[in-house]
């Protein structure tokens, strides 16, 4: 059973569910409607008879009690039963011998129970209804048995049952069948999307889900979908272009390494200073490892690999520490940070911000950079830590001033690999940035650029 349940189609699941919900529904309506009918033709028979038992009660008390005694429509037998279980008076073709009841139920039904007892007592078809009446008390006491017979009763009940019986079976496959149109026609645009599914294969790209004309769940799924495969392409398409640009930035020095060793091999080893030789190879050894410890960071930063801030970090010391290694840079770089600005962040990571920052800047500044660091605050008055950089360069134009934080985005690539840039210093700066639950923008300075990162002040620090 769970292999063929495993196995079935979601409309066969969703049809026997509904069915066997149907079946167990109308089941138990059948039941109820059979017991309340059943309570209801039996509480007007035994009013009937209950009428009848008054009405001879009355007539012992007058002492006008005929024998035998008349009997209406629908009253099979009367007796009239004295304390000593001795039938007084009955109706015609009643037993003037032995009393309908026997004596524990005859002191049952004095309590007031009411029983069903066999016709064949009464020499009748059927099951009948005893009701007791009582008239006098004492040793003159008189009890009064009226019984009528319950076969109407049963027929009704047995009509109305068979009738269920054959209706509802009928009426569930009907439900059923017009269920399975039903599910078939909402399942529709759910083999749609299975067939537009199975046409996108890796070779095609671009591929998009049909989307069902109405606003429910299958369309809002085909439209989480397509914008899905929407992100998936993007992010294929970057990763095709990571990919195309980081064997570029690795072609570049082992090309100009191969050329190296060439060029020294053919002139000859007393031709060639191999110190000088050696000298340019660890350049360009230094540029391969700096570009891959890059890719190793951005990797470790797509996969949520990168350690979160843990500690409180003075990033007007990182900026301190960081402008004093710049002392024989191109252009003066100089800091205006005074005092501490607390932030919660990683040092390490903090110090590879500011020194990325400054790189950039150094390379395009014409004749100085300046790094500070301030605090300001927020339109909803969160305070935050501002690290600027600026240089005097020919600044970058703002249709451009996002797009440089691309991984390998460069304005100038022939300028800018020639500098020793790998277009990954910026795409670093903002993954850390993030990282810290901060921003960074480019501004502009004029002349030149101003570099704007902005971190939320570090919560011991008040």
């Amino acid at each position: 059973m769970r292999r063929w349940w495993l196995g079935a189609s979601l409309r066969a699941r969703l049809i026997l569910i509904g069915a066997t919900g149907v079946a167990a529904g109308l089941a138990l309506g059948g039941l109820v409607l059979l017991q309340t009918l059943t309570y209801t033709l039996q509480r007007n028979l035994d009013s009937n008879a209950s009428q009848t038992a008054a009405t001879v009660v009355s007539l012992i008390k007058a002492g006008q009690l005929s024998d035998p005694i008349p009997v209406g429509a629908g009253t099979t037998a009367i007796q009239v039963v004295d304390t000593q279980g001795r039938v007084r008076a009955a109706s015609a073709g009643s037993d003037r011998l032995v009393p309908v009841l026997r004596p524990t139920e005859l002191a049952l039904a004095e309590s007031g129970s009411r029983f069903t007892i066999s016709g064949e007592r009464l020499a009748v078809t059927g099951p009948v209804r005893v009701v007791v009446g009582k008239a006098g008390a004492g040793t003159d006491s008189m009890t009064v048995l009226v019984a009528v017979s319950a076969r109407g009763l049963h027929d009704s009940v047995a009509v109305v049952k068979g009738t269920l019986l054959v209706a509802f079976p009928l009426l569930v496959a009907a439900l059923a069948v017009l269920a399975w149109r039903v599910v078939g026609w909402t399942l529709r645009p759910v083999e749609s999307l299975r067939r537009g599914a199975a046409e996108i294969t890796g070779a095609r790209t671009g591929g998009r889900l049909p989307v069902p004309s109405g606003k429910d769940e299958v369309h809002r799924l085909a439209v989480t979908l397509n914008d899905m495969l929407a992100r998936l392409d993007a992010a294929r398409q970057r990763q095709r272009a990571f990919v195309a640009d980081a064997a570029h930035e690795f072609r570049s020095p082992l090309a100009s390494m191969r050329t190296q060793l060439e060029v020294s091999s053919r002139l000859g080893p007393d031709a060639v200073d191999w110190s000088d030789v050696a000298r340019d190879l660890q350049v360009e050894v230094d540029r391969l490892a700096r570009l891959t410890d890059d890719l190793l960071l951005l990797a470790r930063a797509d996969e949520g690999a990168l350690a979160p801030p843990a500690v409180d970090v003075d990033l007007a010391g990182v900026v301190r520490e960081v402008v004093g290694r710049y002392a024989d840079a191109r252009v003066p770089v100089t800091s205006s940070s005074e005092g501490e600005w607390q932030v919660e962040g990683t040092p390490d990571a903090l110090r590879r911000v500011v020194a990325n920052l400054v790189d950039n800047a150094v390379r395009h500044a014409r004749s100085c950079v300046v790094v500070a660091v301030s605090g300001t605050c927020t339109d909803g008055g969160r305070r935050e830590v501002l690290l600027t950089v600026t240089d005097d360069g020919p600044g970058i134009p703002p249709e451009d001033r996002m797009r440089v934080f691309d991984r390998f985005t460069r304005l100038d690539d022939a300028r800018a690999r020639d500098d020793g840039g790998s277009g990954l210093g910026l795409a670093i700066v903002r993954e850390l940035v993030r990282l810290h639950r901060g921003s960074v923008v480019l501004a502009d300075a004029a002349p030149g650029v101003r570099a704007e990162v902005r971190l939320p002040v570090a919560s011991r620090s008040g």
